[in-house]
Formats: structure tokens, sequence, C-alpha cells
């Protein structure tokens, strides 16, 4: 099973986490400048190998590459991968994957049997849609 991680923070990197200590082929897809804003979030400020131990604990089991998702040469690379992918998590605000051309819709023409898993602090309908949320929240 490959999975393509595009998330951040904590809800998407946990359930990717999960597939991963299932033993899923998980890859994270990370912006290059300064990856998941996770490696940043520090629990009690604890750190090792300059980021978030928080980061390593819900990241472990899984590969990780970045992409410039702005850059058509890298959305090409991770367009190939979305072709061999069995699932995509992501959560990013309503319509950012939208406008990269990775949001299900778009992805389901590459790959017609994947399984898209999308988290949003507000969901995809209603008056705070396009508001971002995260954990608590």
């Amino acid at each position: 099973m490959l999975v393509l991680d595009f998330s951040q923070f904590l809800a998407g990197p946990v359930a990717a986490m999960r597939l991963a200590d299932l033993g899923a082929r998980v890859i994270k897809i990370e912006r290059p400048q300064g990856g998941d804003i996770g490696r940043t979030l520090a629990f009690a400020g604890r750190t090792a190998d300059g980021d978030t131990v928080s980061f390593h604990a819900m990241n472990r089991n899984k590969e990780g590459i970045t992409a410039d998702l702005k850059d058509p040469d890298d959305l090409a690379y991770v367009k190939r991968l979305v072709a061999k992918a069995d699932v995509i998590i992501q959560n990013f605000r309503p319509g950012v994957m939208e406008r990269i051309g990775l949001d299900y819709e778009s992805v389901r023409k590459i790959n017609p049997t994947i399984v898209y898993a999308s988290a949003s602090g507000y969901g995809d309908s209603g008056p705070w849609k396009d508001r971002p949320g995260h954990s608590v929240i």
C-alpha cells in the first residue's frame, strides 16, 4: 500500500503514521523551505536533530521528499507518484489542492482507484469552510 502524505501539524500526520505503523509505505511530501510547520511545533520545548520530538513521533516509519507544488517539474514528479499511490492524505485549507491540481477530481483522472482523505478544521461547506483550523479547534 502506497500512501502520499501531504499533511502537516497533527491530524493528517497522525493518520498517515497509523497507516505506516500498520505496514503501508508512506511518503511524506513537504515544501522545500521549512517543510511541515509541525517541525517547529514543540511540546514542552523538546527537539532532536533540529526538529521537534513531536514531529519525529508523528512521522515515524515514513519516507520523505521535498516538492515545490507550484513548480511544474516538481508537480509532474508528484503526479507520477499519484499514479502509483493507493491513498492520499491532505489537510490544506479548502481550495489549496484545487489550485495546484491535486484535488480529488483531478487526482481521480490520474488514478481512478485512489482513496482521497481530506481533513479540515471546519469541513468543506458552511460559513467557516475557508478558515484554517488545526488540532484543538
